[in-house]
């Protein structure tokens, strides 16, 4: 059921154009409520708390996936070879422990901590804290962890939490859809909000003089089961799994490096089972990082996973740099 009611609502954010029109007035209710929210903490009636270091946000105004968590990974280790010393804080979203704020560590469950958590974890070695409120968050990892920068990965829209700089991710492919706040669209926040952000940063190719691209690259797949890796040009016929915010990106990215998949698309943190990923025939199943986190404890010799890096325009790292420092 929520696969079903995923698609229909993708399909009316971003095919549909009438059925957005009708929900409209909702939209406009729901924007209405975003100002008024933000309003508050502007006046000082809803708190905003502001940390010893300097709080790097990067997220999105709409739903699904942009392509923040891979940005993440690639601005902690760049904050690394800088000479900073980074901690990262999340949401932990679809993580199910039974108190908040939680250390990630590589050990760590998804299904406690949150796929993307324990993603980033990972391939970042940061210290790393989830949990709902991020300023109890936040608070734990500057208790316990040596760090001078936070990055926040999402948490545009969690103004309890002060930042020094807001970096926005758009998908350059849907961008914003019908251009309406939900449910009538995919809008968490009116398109207006990106005039406040520091950097916006567009997975695919740039449409603004003011933003920066970011691709993702990956042209290898790793077996879940042996580690083994293998270039993606060495398979054929196949099947692809995504649980994610925007499936069709990966789809598209096999396409591209010349895979002839039969597809599934999940919603995004979908918990998978095992069932989920075996099929009837011997073809070997090709899925996401983010998606192999979960699917380990259960997986085949026929399982593999395809890591992909984000890669910046030059001069978005310089850019990064100097509002830091400035700002800071």
């Amino acid at each position: 059921m929520k696969k079903t009611i995923s698609r229909w609502l993708l399909d009316v954010w971003y095919k549909d154009p009438f059925i957005g029109v009708w929900l409209m007035p909702l939209g406009f209710l729901f924007s209405d409520a975003v100002r008024f929210r933000k309003f508050l903490y502007r006046i000082g009636v809803l708190k905003t708390h502001t940390l010893a270091v300097p709080v790097i946000v990067v997220g999105n105004i709409t739903v699904g996936g942009t392509g923040k968590t891979p940005l993440v990974v690639w601005m902690a280790k760049f904050l690394k070879e800088s000479g900073y010393k980074p901690g990262i804080i999340s949401r932990g979203y679809g993580g199910q422990a039974d108190s908040w704020p939680q250390w990630v560590t590589n050990d760590s469950n998804a299904q406690q901590v949150g796929d993307e958590a324990l993603l980033i974890a990972k391939q970042t070695a940061c210290p790393m804290v989830v949990g709902p409120f991020r300023v109890a968050a936040a608070q734990l990892l500057l208790e316990q962890a040596d760090c001078d920068v936070i990055l926040s990965d999402d948490g545009l829209q969690h103004y309890a939490l002060g930042r020094t700089l807001e970096i926005a991710v758009i998908d350059g492919d849907r961008r914003f859809g019908n251009g309406y706040c939900l449910p009538a669209g995919p809008l968490r926040e009116p398109i207006e909000r990106l005039q406040s952000v520091d950097l916006i940063v567009v997975n695919g190719e740039k449409s603004e003089d003011h933003e920066f691209s970011m691709q993702l690259v990956g042209d290898q797949a790793i077996n879940l089961l042996t580690g083994e890796q293998k270039l993606l040009t060495a398979f054929d016929n196949c099947h692809a799994l995504a649980g994610i915010g925007n499936p069709e990106r990966f789809f598209k990215h096999l396409a591209n490096a010349g895979l002839s998949c039969t597809c599934h698309s999940f919603p995004d943190h979908y918990p998978f089972a095992r069932h989920d990923i075996e099929f009837s025939d011997q073809l070997a199943v090709l899925m996401t990082e983010k998606d192999a986190v979960k699917c380990t404890p259960f997986a085949g010799p026929q399982h593999w996973y395809v890591p992909v890096q984000a890669v910046p325009q030059a001069d978005f790292a310089e850019q990064l740099l100097t509002l830091l420092k400035r700002k800071s």
